[in-house]
């Protein structure tokens, strides 16, 4: 296994088309719930020039408007371009009714569990958890640093520093490692766009983005950019009102934004659209919830644990943990720890992070804000999954 190496993450900001699709889906998620915690639903989204498409299976148990809350995300993400706005794009629905299903109907808080154990998955999937210690909040240094170029990206434009950007955007950090842990910044990409190519022009946004992008992100970071670290700030020019006017979106295609920016491995299922009921969501978050907990009780320096289901069993059929050399105990004991202390059971895991009710509970709903900046490693909102609160069982 390499211990020197140099590694790249990618971010991208909340307008992104791909992010806005996956805004737009959990945002109907968060609709749903909130009228009906037992709801079921899954939804997918699409955008391109001046359409957008949303393909949705539901229980009619909510009265839900797809087409209000998707231009209300598109508003509140900041398109009012004429080439692409709320108002006048153009919101085709495929909408398909499922059939009642009584699986789904039980209530997490009141079930022993013997009656945890008898509820069972309904799709198979193998997801992935990882921390690490090279950011306080057990994140890959590369991912985490993106992230926080995107964010300064939104919101110098949002707080009008620079008003002539747009919304969408991308970043990109590479960082050199030594020995498996960071050490210097290899590389900074930030694309931005703006309303024109002549205002300001490429000099000038090139050093607006230094003063007020990346000299901000970097002021707190331990490891900061050198002389020899590569800047590249809209390296193939101006780029023009970006969104799905340049490019379409799709919900679920930033699986690695979603995660850890493939420092690590990372399920192929969408996280974004679904209800708490698909475990190919909510096992990415235990999966999380248990590696976090390993490398805070400095029992490795990183952990990976992957967690495979299949249809018709309540747990997960293997529960595999790696720590890639850094272990202080071997990775065999430390899978069995995870087995005897850590609920991998669908309905368990509902019922430990209140999954259900949490968009009712949070104020302007929960998983939409998930849908952009990761859904995992957040400092910003109060996610269950970060919690270290199983510390103590190892």
């Amino acid at each position: 296994m390499k211990k020197d190496f140099m590694f790249t993450s990618e971010s991208v900001t909340e307008g992104h088309p791909d992010k806005l699709c996956d805004q737009i889906s959990d945002a109907i998620v968060d609709r749903f719930l909130q009228q009906d915690p037992y709801g079921r639903i899954i939804t997918e989204c699409a955008v391109s020039t001046g359409i957008v498409f949303i393909a949705a299976r539901f229980e009619p148990s909510a009265n839900v408007d797809f087409t209000n809350i998707a231009r209300q995300v598109i508003e509140q993400v900041g398109y009012q371009q004429t080439e692409f706005n709320g108002k006048n794009c153009s919101i085709l629905t495929s909408l398909t009714e499922l059939p009642p299903e009584e699986h789904h109907l039980f209530d997490e808080k009141i079930l022993s569990d013997t009656e945890i154990e008898k509820i069972t998955v309904k799709n198979q999937a193998t997801v992935f958890g990882f921390a690490c210690n090279q950011t306080y909040n057990f994140m890959p240094l590369p991912i985490w640093l993106a992230h926080k170029l995107a964010r300064q990206i939104s919101e110098v434009r949002k707080q009008k520093i620079l008003p002539y950007l747009t919304p969408d955007g991308k970043t990109q950090v590479g960082v050199e490692y030594k020995n498996r842990q960071p050490y210097r910044i290899h590389s900074i990409t930030v694309i931005a766009s703006q309303n024109q190519s002549a205002k300001p022009n490429l000099q000038q946004l090139q050093d607006d983005i230094r003063e007020t992008v990346i000299a901000p992100v970097f002021a707190n970071e331990a490891i900061k950019p050198d002389a020899k670290t590569r800047i590249f700030i809209n390296p193939d020019g101006p780029f023009i009102i970006g969104g799905p006017t340049t490019h379409a979106g799709l919900t679920g295609r930033k699986n690695a934004i979603d995660t850890y920016g493939e420092y690590s491995k990372h399920s192929g299922s969408a996280l974004s659209g679904k209800d708490p009921i698909r475990i190919d969501r909510i096992g990415a978050y235990v999966a999380r919830y248990a590696a976090k907990n390993v490398v805070a009780a400095k029992l490795a320096d990183e952990c990976e644990v992957q967690l495979s289901y299949s249809i018709g069993l309540s747990r997960p059929v293997s529960v595999q943990v790696e720590t890639f050399g850094t272990g202080k105990i071997y990775d065999e004991e430390i899978t069995a720890i995870l087995e005897k202390h850590f609920d991998f059971r669908l309905a368990g895991i509902i019922k430990q992070f209140n999954l259900r009710f949490l968009p009712s509970l949070t104020k302007g709903g929960f998983y939409r804000k998930l849908a952009a900046y990761g859904h995992v490693g957040r400092s910003d909102i109060e996610l269950p999954w970060e919690k270290l609160d199983k510390v103590g069982v190892f």
